[in-house]
């Protein structure tokens, strides 16, 4: 949790996790933990979070925000048209076959 100082700057706020805490985002996350799991699941979250608190104090004032930290460029190929497989190399490996599709089980009747 962090709030605005006067001079723009984030106040930077420390966060503990509690293990009940823990315990409610493992049941969120349909997760079943034993009290050793849970134990240790906080201390590591705790780690975590108070490693993202030391990164909010990091300075960075004129730095531009990136979407990657190294230059991506496109690296497809050009996408002109080509023949496609035959149908019987295309459903050669399809579990279930009909006709010239591959067969599903519906999902909706």
């Amino acid at each position: 949790m962090s709030a605005a100082n006067p001079a723009g700057r984030p106040c930077i706020t420390t966060m503990s996790l509690s293990t009940d805490q823990v315990r409610w985002v493992a049941h969120l996350a349909r997760l079943e933990l034993s009290e050793a799991e849970l134990t240790a699941l906080t201390r590591d979250l705790a780690a975590i979070v108070e490693y993202v608190n030391q990164l909010q104090s990091v300075n960075t004032e004129g730095i531009e925000p990136l979407a990657h930290a190294v230059e991506l460029a496109n690296v497809f190929r050009a996408d002109e048209p080509a023949p496609s497989l035959p149908v019987d190399a295309a459903l050669a490996n399809a579990p279930q076959r009909k006709d010239d599709f591959y067969a599903v089980p519906a999902v909706l009747d």
